[in-house]
């Protein structure tokens, strides 16, 4: 769908006179909605414009109604779907505030790394996608925005499922050992074997071909008061290596947790007990996001 110009006094081949109809607002805010054709998609103003063919002024207008209603959200990195939107299509859940405190972190690890990063969270035994920032490996990566994967199989699930009791893991995936590829992890000692040493590692998640193969990632949990509320990943091909990325996925779900929880402590598994306390973000409005600040010096300590 394209915006026609408003002509007047133009004459057709008959010589009767032509008039293009300018588009209502309806027409101009449906034309923005559609040009964010995936959840976790992002656009410049300048983007919006040239793929709507709206006058850039026209354009920012509406996007600040449309910001303003929660359709879009915004932040430094561009606009993108809001709530009202995400929760039309199913996506969103009440999980707009996680994605936009993670917005920033998943555009830089992008940024630095040229890898995909997801944010996910635990949905019974399966991850669910909430965010999605593709890299030079966004092709090969078949995960989408609302999409879902086996949780025992993926380093996301994987970095979650980490932190909750044995019987809470027992509970939740146990019974759905689901087989994804050969590398797939099917045997409950095998499972607690691997979330013992993720607890040894901090937190830290490797899965290489377990959930698709040729596909390897790197998560770390963003912890709340009562155990991990999601995680944050980095994903590349079979020969990706992870371990020189790992710090800056570490330093990322840190800073989140930090923000959102800062109370919350490094404890055992099953023992995140402080409950949530107000911080600055919570005085920001509806769909803004800050810039994340998070260093490579702090990720290699």
């Amino acid at each position: 769908m394209t915006v026609a110009a408003i002509e007047t006094g133009s004459l057709g081949t008959d010589g009767t006179q032509n008039r293009t109809v300018a588009p209502s607002m309806v027409e101009r805010m449906t034309l923005i909605l559609d040009a964010f054709d995936a959840p976790s998609t992002r656009l410049t103003l300048e983007q919006v414009a040239r793929t709507t063919h709206l006058p850039r002024s026209t354009a920012h207008r509406i996007l600040d109604q449309l910001v303003r209603l929660q359709w879009l959200s915004h932040s430094s990195f561009g606009y993108a779907l809001g709530a009202r939107a995400l929760n039309l299509g199913g996506t969103g859940g009440n999980h707009l505030e996680l994605r936009e405190a993670t917005a920033a972190v998943l555009h830089e690890l992008r940024l630095r790394t040229g890898m995909v990063a997801h944010l996910a969270i635990l949905d019974g035994a399966d991850v669910r996608y909430l965010d999605k920032v593709g890299g030079r490996f966004a092709a090969i990566v078949p995960s989408r925005v609302g999409g879902r994967a086996p949780a025992q199989c993926t380093a996301l699930g994987k970095a979650m499922l980490a932190w909750l009791s044995a019987e809470q893991v027992e509970d939740r995936v146990m019974p759905t050992l689901v087989r994804q590829t050969s590398r797939t992890i099917r045997d409950p000692v095998t499972l607690h074997r691997e979330l013992g040493r993720i607890r040894d590692r901090n937190g830290l998640a490797f899965e290489r071909g377990e959930c698709f193969s040729g596909i390897s990632c790197v998560a770390a949990a963003i912890r709340g008061p009562e155990g991990p509320e999601a995680a944050i990943s980095l994903v590349g091909d079979a020969h990706t290596a992870l371990e020189r990325v790992a710090p800056l996925v570490v330093v990322a779900a840190r800073q989140v947790t930090q923000e959102l929880y800062p109370m919350v402590r490094s404890h055992p598994a099953g023992t995140n007990h402080p409950q949530r306390t107000p911080s600055h973000r919570d005085a920001t409005g509806p769909g803004t996001a800050r810039r994340s600040t998070f260093d490579l010096a702090e990720a290699r300590r």
